[in-house]
């Protein structure tokens, strides 16, 4: 018993001989501190190209996305824009989701039913597009000429009408509007034209009635009203109602005064905003620094079209699918989102 409690002493003894001899203590595990993270508006915008798709001559998204091109050229450094003619809204998203186009112009019901693969989207659920900013409302307009006899959507039922172009917001919207109304496609002698081959169509009496959903005014039917007396098709406050019932990203609303000739008192009708839109996976930077040049420009912007006047910071979020983050952090910066 002895010799073991002798030799205690002595193994606490080695163990500091071979601490005083150099013999290093186990380090304590060394805990790195997480590197601070990076503002995205510290990174350098990649240059590159954007095309935006627009839509036919006719309407206002060609000169309004033309004026937003010009901004982004003049006022974004490594950024250059052309606007593309397209067939609107359907294809917009389609071309950007292919990554055939970076920027998009379409309605907030067209760009809603991409998001949830809805409506003409079903199968292609999109899930990935992000809006930039509300630049507008448009208008649904129901155009004939004075004497076709057509004062209602039910005096349409067995006439020649043009829904819109293919793929375009103006397509969907008018499908939209007469099946909650109760009609179907059937019923109508029905054409599929763009905004420029309604005027011709309606001028030569191939057609009579085009759909336009588009900003206010748009040149082809101030053109068409130069040459032609013109009727805006009114809807009644019932039919609106079942229109938004069926479709609550469309809202009442009424075609102005004095932007056709000879349409002098509004026009009961449905409204629908419009977005631009991109992927997003679009750099957080560069989508901060358009938004930037496009609301600092607004007085170039509205000497390219009147509707632009309509163009507000304050409605610039607005939008049914979630903003892109760079544009979230713009508006956010601003005070418009929380």
């Amino acid at each position: 018993m002895k010799k073991r409690i002798l030799l205690i002493p002595l193994i606490l003894l080695l163990a500091m001989s071979l601490t005083a001899m150099g013999c290093p203590p186990v380090p304590e595990e060394v805990v790195q501190p997480a590197p601070a993270p990076v503002d995205p508006l510290e990174e350098a915008i990649v240059p590159m190209a954007l095309s935006i798709g627009t839509g036919g001559v006719g309407g206002i998204y060609f000169p309004y996305g033309g004026g937003v091109a010009e901004i982004i050229t003049d006022h974004v450094p490594g950024l250059t824009a052309t606007a593309e003619v397209t067939g609107a809204s359907v294809a917009n998203v389609r071309l950007l989701m292919a990554g055939e186009i970076e920027l998009g112009m379409a309605t907030a019901g067209v760009v809603y039913t991409a998001f949830h693969g809805k409506g003409p989207f079903v199968g292609e659920e999109m899930p990935a597009l992000r809006a930039l900013f509300h630049p507008y409302p448009s208008f649904f307009h129901l155009v004939t000429l004075e004497g076709s006899g057509i004062y209602s959507v039910a005096d349409m039922v067995g006439r020649r009408i043009s829904i819109g172009a293919p793929g375009s917001g103006t397509e969907v919207m008018t499908v939209d509007v007469l099946t909650a109304l109760g009609y179907s496609l059937d019923d109508f002698i029905v054409s599929r034209l763009s905004f420029a081959e309604q005027v011709t169509a309606l001028r030569d009496g191939v057609i009579d009635v085009g759909a336009w959903q588009v900003g206010f005014p748009t040149s082809s039917i101030i053109d068409l009203a130069t040459t032609h007396d013109i009727r805006i098709i009114p809807l009644s406050p019932e039919e609106q109602a079942k229109v938004i019932a069926a479709h609550p990203y469309y809202h009442a609303d009424a075609v102005p005064a004095g932007g056709y000739r000879g349409v002098d008192e509004p026009v009961p009708t449905v409204g629908v905003g419009n977005l631009f839109v991109v992927h997003e996976d679009m750099q957080y930077r560069a989508v901060y620094e358009i938004l930037k040049a496009v609301y600092e420009n607004l007085d170039f912007l509205r000497k390219v079209h009147v509707a632009a006047e309509l163009t507000r910071l304050e409605t610039g979020a607005i939008s049914p699918i979630p903003l892109h983050p760079g544009a979230e952090r713009f508006f956010r910066d601003r005070g418009i989102i929380d």
